[in-house]
């Protein structure tokens, strides 16, 4: 009898797996952050956005794309992890309790 030895396509984990964050129960009275990467309009649908969310929740403060770090295009792993950890750093630093992260394409 022959013995064949067999690879995986699943590949080995490579990232941990976590839960995502619980929901908020309401955005009233919360910080939240708009995270753009400078890819489809966000100068334009994040005003609305903010507006829209403003006008439902009052007590809401929204932190705008403009007070994040981005780098359109960027392709460069290094680079994008850097700017990641410059994001979140940010984000704990500004008190957001939630972000946008782009808005849809």
């Amino acid at each position: 009898m022959e013995t064949l030895h067999v690879v995986s396509p699943e590949g080995l984990e490579a990232v941990k797996h976590m839960d995502a964050a619980p929901r908020l129960d309401s955005l009233e009275g919360k910080t939240i952050g708009e995270i753009w990467n400078g890819v489809f309009k966000g100068d334009v649908t994040f005003p609305i956005i903010r507006a829209l969310l403003k006008e439902k929740y009052p007590g809401i403060r929204i932190i705008p794309y403009t007070e994040f770090p981005h780098a359109p295009g960027t392709d460069n792993p290094a680079r994008q992890r850097e700017l990641a950890r410059e994001i979140a750093a940010r984000v704990r630093e500004k008190g957001c309790h939630a972000v946008i992260s782009g808005n849809g394409a």
